[in-house]
């Protein structure tokens, strides 16, 4: 009697690991990974920002450290009286213009998706920024870059973009806002409907903020335009 129970509990044990059970199985995996896949956000598309400001600072100014603020003013001033073709912004010597000023350049810019990464074609100086996906974080031997280093998530409809690493040799904004090589930029990204993108900018810089501070911005799909060359190079000296 032992033995016919136990024989009935091994042909339910093999019936249970069949092979369509187990070809039930990858199908139902497979499914589940492609549903997370196609459930991932999709920014593809060229951008541009419908509004140009030339200042990123919100209705309050930011919380200066007093030689952010000092310098804020220097700028303004130097702005004001030089001739606009040799003043003092560095991007009039072909210095690429950092993050996040690069989007808030009055030219277009496209969003790939690739396999695990994020790219951004800038137009402008034909720059190109990429954001890595694969779980990766920031190198501990980072060399300050213009552009910085930048990793990204997905956090539901939002994409996620932490940059450190950057040198202090850019303008946050044409106006001049400074900042140094501690500068920590968060973007989220989201669609609030198709053809709209918003970006919540996060600025933490402690040298030369006293706390973050954050910024917005908006942009439109341009789903007939495409990124042109642009070189920033005739009559220009790269310094």
């Amino acid at each position: 009697m032992q033995n016919y129970f136990m024989g009935l509990v091994l042909a339910a044990a093999a019936l249970s690991f069949s092979p369509n059970t187990f070809s039930q199985t990858a199908q139902h995996a497979a499914a589940a990974k492609a549903h997370s896949v196609s459930a991932q956000p999709d920014f593809s598309g060229v951008w541009f920002m419908p509004e140009y400001h030339r200042t990123l600072l919100p209705k309050e100014d930011p919380p200066f450290q007093p030689w952010a603020e000092a310098l804020l003013k220097k700028r303004d001033v130097e702005n004001n009286t030089s001739d606009p073709d040799t003043g003092p912004d560095p991007i009039e010597r072909c210095i690429p213009p950092g993050v996040p000023r690069i989007m808030l350049q009055p030219f277009p810019w496209e969003i790939v998706h690739a396999k695990d990464r994020v790219l951004m074609i800038f137009e402008y100086q034909a720059l190109t920024r990429q954001i890595f996906m694969d779980g990766r974080g920031h190198p501990k031997d980072l060399e300050p870059t213009y552009m910085g280093h930048s990793i990204g998530k997905y956090e539901g409809d939002t994409l996620v973009i932490d940059t450190i690493g950057f040198n202090d040799k850019t303008w946050l904004d044409p106006m001049g806002l400074p900042h140094s090589d501690a500068l920590h930029v968060v973007e989220r990204i989201r669609r609030v409907d198709h053809d709209t993108l918003q970006v919540d900018y996060t600025i933490d810089d402690p040298k030369a903020y006293t706390k973050p501070w954050t910024a917005q911005r908006i942009f439109n799909l341009k789903p007939d335009w495409e990124i042109k060359e642009y070189v920033c190079a005739e009559n220009n000296e790269v310094k």
